[in-house]
């Protein structure tokens, strides 16, 4: 006779690091890899209503690499609320001010949509050059 599944608890989740080094990564390929460490769907115990991920820290954000004509013609919107506060910048000028947010707006648009989004996405730490101050923890 077969002992019966037992469900996944939130004491029995253990979390690791991983570190993504994203020079001359595709954008959309290795933020589903991102994406699917935070969520812990590689794990044997993961459940879709339990937080099983891990933490994520990615670095050379800044040197990460789109196809096509992205690099020009891809723009990030931000709406401030107010009438005519549409704005929007091309990939061109993100990566030169903040090459995280490149990273973070993909890895984020692949969550799941519900209330663990937020505390999945904060597990993820993203740096524009090879410098991070998570080596020891990673080095385990």
């Amino acid at each position: 006779m077969q002992k019966p599944t037992r469900p996944t608890r939130i004491s029995a989740v253990k979390r690791s690091w991983h570190l993504f080094d994203v020079k001359d990564q595709v954008l959309g390929r290795i933020s589903t890899t991102i994406a699917v460490t935070l969520m812990g769907k590689a794990k044997p115990y993961y459940v879709r209503n339990l937080d099983c991920g891990d933490y994520v820290v990615v670095i050379n954000a800044q040197l990460v690499k789109v196809t096509g004509r992205k690099e020009s013609e891809k723009l990030y919107s931000h709406f401030s609320g107010y009438p005519g506060g549409l704005k929007q910048k091309p990939l061109k000028q993100i990566r030169s001010e903040r090459p995280e947010l490149i990273i973070r707006q993909a890895v984020y648009g692949m969550l799941p949509k519900n209330k663990l989004r937020d505390r999945l996405i904060s597990r993820l730490f993203i740096f524009a050059g090879n410098d991070h101050p998570y080596q020891d923890k990673i080095n385990q």
